[in-house]
């Protein structure tokens, strides 16, 4: 591939990626979106952090295999156990830490 196709190749990704976030800009306020895709919408962001973490709870270090001795598996439930009854964020990340250190110290 030569440089000119390579540099026009930026260019066009570039303005497509542009033309993609200026039309969520731009549409803003003009399109209605059906009541039924708004509440989906909703649940993207919780979606997506759960398809981030899960992976490195669930298989540490990378492995692909499920290791049954995990101690972020617990961890991670206990975690989740207390934001859903709490609703704090900075409980959440100690109850998780502090249960995995514990774990951990434990030797499990």
């Amino acid at each position: 591939m030569s440089d000119w196709s390579l540099w026009g190749m930026f260019v066009v990704i570039g303005l497509g990626t542009f033309a993609m976030r200026l039309s969520f800009v731009e549409l803003y306020g003009r399109l209605r979106i059906p009541p039924l895709l708004s509440r989906a919408l909703m649940y993207v962001p919780a979606s997506v952090l759960a398809a981030l973490v899960l992976p490195a709870v669930v298989y540490p270090n990378g492995h692909g295999e499920f290791v049954l001795a995990n101690p972020q598996i617990p961890a991670a439930i206990i975690a989740a156990w207390v934001a859903w009854r709490t609703r704090n964020t900075v409980l959440t990340l100690a109850a998780g830490m502090g249960v995995l250190w514990l774990l951990k110290y434990a030797g499990l």
